[in-house]
């Protein structure tokens, strides 16, 4: 959802919440427009396509049908695996899922909820993925990364060299397949099969790095819109600071230059100016 507020220029103001079972209508993401409360993606995507957001406005009708395609290929072979990587496998969810969403959560839920969660996960991937002929865990494990594997590919064969999956110009899909491959891109897991095959398709991961450099602010390195606000004001103190020091500067070179003891000498002064854009949300979105 952030990436295609992005893409489609709307004017988005996130709120990270703790308490996500308090949040409007007891479900995250959450828009919040004036008096409209909004969740679900697919219902937030359609309200800001009606408010004149729309990242699709220059796509064929084949396109669109394309677009509806590929989302429907991702949710069907890429999230189990997804799933499964975040909350099923042992390690990734004792090392790093569970203490990342728990130190999010107030505590006492915050040692029953990422159980819960994870519960769910994996009912959700047996119901969708189990079933004849795959009777076993380990069975539905082994069908479900072949099936992420074989999407990544044809993902990585559909994009090829474009930027973009339709040209030059980010889309609903972009956005879809951006969010699904940033998580297993990014996060640093015990267990890496999936991002392993990630790594191995670099059109995939230039078209991740390319998303979170230009529209995120992100760098390969990690420095994120959080930790850039932060540099700009701390840049604007010290540019507070320099020019107070810069004005005493000058004071003093007045001093030196009335007094009859010292030949006058001018001394270097130094000003620094700091600009921001200052953007006016219309909404606010609670991730």
């Amino acid at each position: 959802l952030q990436a295609y507020a992005k893409f489609s220029g709307a004017p988005l103001t996130v709120n990270t919440i703790n308490n996500s079972w308090r949040a409007p209508k007891g479900d995250v993401p959450v828009l919040i427009s004036e008096d409209i409360v909004i969740s679900q993606p697919a219902k937030i995507l359609n309200f800001l396509r009606k408010q004149k957001y729309n990242a699709d406005y220059e796509l064929s009708a084949k396109q669109g049908a394309d677009t509806l395609a590929y989302i429907a290929l991702l949710e069907e072979k890429l999230l189990p695996a997804l799933l499964h990587t975040f909350w099923v496998e042992a390690e990734n969810y004792c090392s790093v899922t569970k203490p990342w969403f728990a130190s999010r959560i107030p505590f006492p839920l915050s040692l029953y909820l990422p159980g819960k969660m994870a519960r769910e996960a994996l009912t959700r991937i047996l119901l969708t993925r189990g079933g004849p002929p795959l009777y076993s865990l380990t069975e539905v494990e082994a069908q479900i990364y072949r099936d992420a594997k074989e999407c990544l590919n044809l993902l990585s064969k559909r994009l090829g060299t474009s930027q973009f999956f339709f040209g030059d110009t980010p889309t609903t899909l972009d956005a879809f397949v951006f969010g699904f491959l940033a998580p297993i891109y990014k996060v640093c897991f015990p267990r890496v099969q999936l991002q392993e095959h990630l790594k191995q398709l670099p059109n995939l991961c230039r078209f991740c790095d390319d998303i979170l450099t230009c529209y995120f602010r992100l760098t390969v390195s990690g420095h994120s819109p959080a930790g850039q606000d932060t540099a700009d004001a701390n840049l604007q103190k010290l540019t507070q600071l320099v020019n107070k020091e810069s004005n005493l500067i000058e004071k003093m070179d007045d001093n030196l230059r009335k007094s009859p003891q010292h030949p006058p000498r001018k001394l270097t002064t130094l000003k620094l100016a700091a600009g921001g854009e200052q953007s006016s949300p219309l909404n606010r979105l609670s991730p």
